[in-house]
C-alpha cells in the first residue's frame, strides 16, 4: 500500500498520524515543521499533505483546519510505518505478577485479564471465554433438584462457573453422587473438556469389564446429559471491562456517537462475531474504523485482538477497543503478550516463562 508513496510522503504521513494520536487535533504543516525535524518548509509540507489527502490517507474536516488520518491512513500506519515496541519491563512484570496469583478453577482468569488490559491501555477490554463445551474443566458436580432433574455445576480452569439443569431417568442417591464425583475428579486431574471427559469415560468402559461398569455407565449418563444440554447464548461468553474509560474521550463528546458507543458494548453478539474473526485467523489482528463492522456512529473505534491457545488449539480471544488514534505501537504487543500469558495459565504452564525464552 505504501509503494505509491515516496520516502518524503511516508515520513510526513508518519509524523501527521503520530501527532494526531498524541493530541486528537487536526494537524497542520507548521506544527509538523516545528516538532518533527523534517527539514522541509511549511509550504512543502503543506503540498505533501494535500497530496496525501487526495490519495485518501488524510482528510480535512474544515477548509481552514489541518488534516486528520482516514481509515486508510491508519491502516498504512499500522501495517507499514509504526514500529511496534517491546512490552516494557514494568508492564510485563505487572501482567505476569497478577496472573501468577490467579488460581485456575477458582479465580476468573478471563475477567482479570480484561481488567488488566483496560487499566494498562486506558481503553475498553473485551475477552471471549472458550466455548463451554471446549473449556478445560477443573471440576464438575451434580446436585439433585427433584422431579428427575439435576443441577450440573461446571467449573472451568479459567474460573468461570456454568450451571446446567439436566433431566435424568433416575436421580442418583447421595452415595452414588459421591462415587461419581470422586471418579470425575480423577479424570479431570489431567485437564479435559466436557466432550473429552465423556470420551474418556466411554474409552475406559470399552477397555475394562468389572464390578465398576454399572457405576461408570451411570456417570456417563450424567455427563451425556450435561453435554446434550444446549450451551448458553454466546453473549454470556463475552466479558467487557473498562468501557466507561471511553466516555470522556473527545471522540465521543457528540451525543449520537456516545449513544452508538453504548450500544456497541451492549451488543454482545456483534462483539463475539467481531472477535471470532481473530479466533478464526488464530493470531493477532488490528481492525480500524469501518473494518470493525460495529455499526453506525462508531467509525472512530479500532480493535486490537489476539488469540490465546489451550493445548495448542485456538481457544478464545482477548482484545482492546478504543479510539482509532490509540497508541498502536504499545497496545498491539501488549495485547499479544497478555493473550500468550492467559494461554500459559490455562495450560498450567509457568506464566511468562515462554516469553523469556523468546527474548
Amino acid at each position: 500500500m505504501t509503494a505509491e508513496l515516496g520516502y518524503r510522503a511516508r515520513k510526513i504521513l508518519y509524523a501527521a498520524i503520530t501527532e494526531y494520536i498524541a493530541t486528537g487535533e487536526p494537524v497542520g504543516s507548521r506544527t509538523l515543521a516545528r516538532r518533527y525535524g523534517l527539514a522541509l518548509s511549511p509550504a512543502t509540507i503543506r503540498n505533501e499533505l494535500a497530496d496525501l489527502e487526495e490519495a485518501g490517507y488524510l482528510a480535512q474536516p474544515h477548509t481552514s483546519a489541518g488534516r486528520v488520518p482516514t481509515d486508510r491512513g491508519f491502516r498504512t500506519f499500522v501495517d507499514a510505518l509504526v514500529q511496534l515496541r517491546e512490552v516494557t519491563t514494568e508492564d510485563r512484570s505487572a501482567i505476569v505478577t497478577r496472573m501468577q496469583k490467579l488460581r485456575p478453577g477458582v479465580d476468573d482468569v478471563m475477567r482479570e485479564a480484561g481488567k488488566l488490559l483496560s487499566t494498562m491501555t486506558g481503553s475498553a477490554a473485551v475477552v471471549v471465554a472458550p466455548r463451554p463445551d471446549e473449556e478445560r474443566l477443573a471440576q464438575i458436580r451434580f446436585m439433585p433438584l427433584g422431579g428427575g432433574q439435576l443441577l450440573a455445576v461446571l467449573i472451568t480452569r479459567a474460573g468461570t462457573v456454568q450451571n446446567r439443569v439436566v433431566q435424568v431417568a433416575r436421580e442418583p442417591d447421595a452415595s452414588e453422587l459421591e462415587r461419581a464425583h470422586n471418579y470425575l475428579a480423577e479424570l479431570l486431574a489431567v485437564g479435559r473438556s466436557l466432550e473429552e471427559l465423556r470420551q474418556a469415560i466411554a474409552d475406559e468402559m470399552a477397555s475394562t469389564r468389572g464390578r465398576y461398569d454399572s457405576e461408570k455407565l451411570r456417570v456417563k449418563e450424567l455427563v451425556d446429559a450435561a453435554v446434550a444440554k444446549p450451551r448458553d447464548e454466546a453473549r454470556e461468553g463475552v466479558i467487557v471491562e473498562g468501557q466507561g474509560l471511553l466516555l470522556d474521550r473527545p471522540e465521543f463528546a457528540d451525543v449520537e456517537k456516545l449513544r452508538g458507543l453504548v450500544h456497541t458494548f451492549e451488543d454482545k453478539e456483534r462483539l463475539l462475531e467481531l472477535l471470532d474473526r481473530t479466533l478464526g485467523s488464530g493470531g493477532l489482528q488490528v481492525m480500524i474504523g469501518k473494518e470493525t463492522r460495529l455499526g453506525e456512529g462508531v467509525d472512530d473505534l479500532s480493535v486490537v485482538s489476539a488469540t490465546y491457545r489451550q493445548a495448542g488449539h485456538a481457544s478464545g480471544t482477548v482484545g482492546v477497543i478504543g479510539p482509532t488514534r490509540m497508541d498502536y505501537g504499545k497496545i498491539v504487543p501488549l495485547v499479544g503478550f497478555t493473550a500468550r500469558v492467559v494461554g500459559e495459565l490455562l495450560d498450567g504452564l509457568e506464566v511468562g516463562k515462554s516469553d523469556e525464552t523468546r527474548r
